[in-house]
């Protein structure tokens, strides 16, 4: 299709991604996703390795698993493919046109996190499980469900609460507590999303983002208030998080 046909059909859409289409074609998505990718330190290079990328929604992070060389890209979503929450009503056509424009052969399964098995969808080299694990209520069994499709390596991001406290503990946000969003249920610090990692059975689970000082976590606790995204004492314990787990062993 031509730039403007891109534009038009781009412009339709209510995105969460922000991908680059071609010919100067930009999703108006409301997640930085270039500047996100840069925290999650995916492997430079995929090639022969098949991903699969679970909570997909428009697919930034499939495409970017092709663009980087794997040779089998599955992307995965029910929640955001079937209108239940943000972008209500549009399914998956920000994934389909980017797809179309892209000329991506990832491939897409509907399928909720729970129903992942070993036979459906079957086993990945490398599983991308990237801001979901928060926005379910059993995030433990969730993550038994992930561990059973992923064969190397697992790499995670999600919310953190609690940031500082040494021992496994997770903050539950009853309603809408944590950014006014429902969909919202807990929030594990570091120590506990690794040993929910450890528990599911991965061998090893390597930090990727380290927790910030106490000054710092102060000083963007204030920008938080000021700028009306968080409550400050809330925005203190709270952060993001990444974690590269390991299985090196069958199970």
């Amino acid at each position: 299709m031509d730039r403007t046909e891109l534009r038009r059909r781009s412009d339709a859409l209510r995105w969460f991604h922000t991908i680059d289409l071609g010919d100067g074609v930009i999703t108006n998505g409301v997640d930085n996703s270039p500047e996100r990718l840069r925290a999650l330190h995916l492997p430079a290079d995929l090639s022969g390795r098949t991903v699969l990328d679970i909570g997909s929604w428009d697919g930034f992070y499939a495409f970017e698993a092709e663009r980087r060389g794997a040779a089998r890209v599955l992307a995965s979503d029910y929640y955001a493919w079937h209108g239940l929450g943000w972008g209500t009503g549009q399914g998956k056509a920000g994934f389909q046109l980017a797809r179309e424009a892209l000329g991506s052969r990832v491939e897409d399964i509907d399928i909720d996190v729970l129903d992942l098995s070993s036979e459906r969808p079957g086993v990945f080299d490398v599983v991308f499980f990237l801001g979901v694990l928060y926005h379910l209520p059993n995030p433990l069994l969730a993550l038994e469900k992930v561990a059973a499709v992923t064969g190397e390596m697992l790499i995670l991001e999600t919310v953190v609460d609690m940031v500082g406290i040494r021992r496994p503990a997770a903050a539950f946000y009853p309603g809408s507590e944590l950014s006014d969003d429902p969909t919202n249920w807990w929030g594990p610090n570091h120590a506990a999303v690794v040993g929910m990692l450890r528990n599911a059975g991965f061998d090893r689970v390597d930090v990727m983002s380290p927790i910030g000082s106490a000054p710092y976590r102060a000083a963007r606790a204030v920008w938080h208030q000021l700028k009306g995204r968080n409550r400050m004492d809330r925005a203190f314990r709270q952060d993001r998080a990444v974690f590269h787990a390991f299985r090196t062993r069958s199970s």
